[in-house]
């Protein structure tokens, strides 16, 4: 799983065209520091935005009234929405509700954001400790449908703060993982809509390069730095990240 190799970078466009510049219907689970950030800023573009948290949508009134964006159950947050993000703790993943993404728009993309903080929040996961999948594989086996890695190692406050329009020498880069290259290239059209470059991180398999602890988790810069912070990661994972 955790091989090395440069496969990351700026990559050209898959076949299947992005959604570039396009206004979509976003479906957010989490109402959190990023999911609520998240919220502002895509609504802010024109985004139709649905957000869900556990405590249910009576709860995000102000939020709603804020951004109008449309506070909804869990259960309603995908409802025909082209791009899912799933920003919750990375255990309450297991406890979403079966059904989650039933009636999500025809080859719609899910983003989710999640870190692995096994001794700080967590607690101890087995498939991820034992059998080696990286954090967004576990998500991408419980949820059930192929995941885009982003945000996880982004501020949240940096969402509202740091955007750039392209070409700006302080803009920030993201790093980006994925295997289905046309729905990675959505999440990155959509990242540089709100004001960020974007790094080719590969794989799911390859998303332990910017899991917690590698040099690339929170970092601050741009294009180059990621590119170089992506390939020094080393695959071993630090203690303060193990169960």
């Amino acid at each position: 799983m955790r091989g090395g190799g440069r496969w990351f970078g700026l990559h050209a466009a898959p076949d299947h065209p992005a959604r570039t510049g396009e206004l979509m219907k976003i479906g957010i689970i989490g109402a959190g520091n990023i999911g609520g950030n998240l919220t502002r800023r895509l609504t802010a573009l024109g985004h139709e935005v649905s957000v869900a948290n556990s405590r249910g949508p009576e709860t995000l009134a102000d939020l709603a009234k804020e951004t109008g964006a449309t506070p909804v159950a869990v259960t309603e947050a995908a409802r025909g929405a082209e791009v899912v993000v799933v920003t919750v703790p990375l255990k309450n993943v297991a406890d979403l509700p079966a059904g989650l993404l039933d009636g999500a728009a025809k080859d719609f993309v899910l983003i989710e954001t999640g870190n692995y903080y096994p001794q700080q929040r967590d607690g101890r996961i087995a498939e991820i400790e034992d059998e080696g999948l990286t954090e967004s594989g576990w998500s991408q086996r419980r949820l059930g449908h192929p995941v885009v890695k982003a945000f996880n190692g982004t501020y949240a406050e940096d969402i509202l703060a740091l955007h750039r329009p392209a070409g700006a020498p302080d803009r920030v880069a993201l790093p980006v993982a994925g295997d289905d290259a046309a729905a990675k290239e959505t999440v990155r059209a959509l990242i540089d809509e709100l004001g960020f470059d974007t790094v080719d991180a590969g794989g799911i398999e390859d998303s332990w390069r910017q899991q917690p602890g590698t040099p690339v988790y929170g970092l601050r810069a741009g294009t180059d730095a990621v590119v170089k912070a992506l390939a020094e990661a080393s695959p071993v994972r630090q203690d303060a990240f193990k169960g």
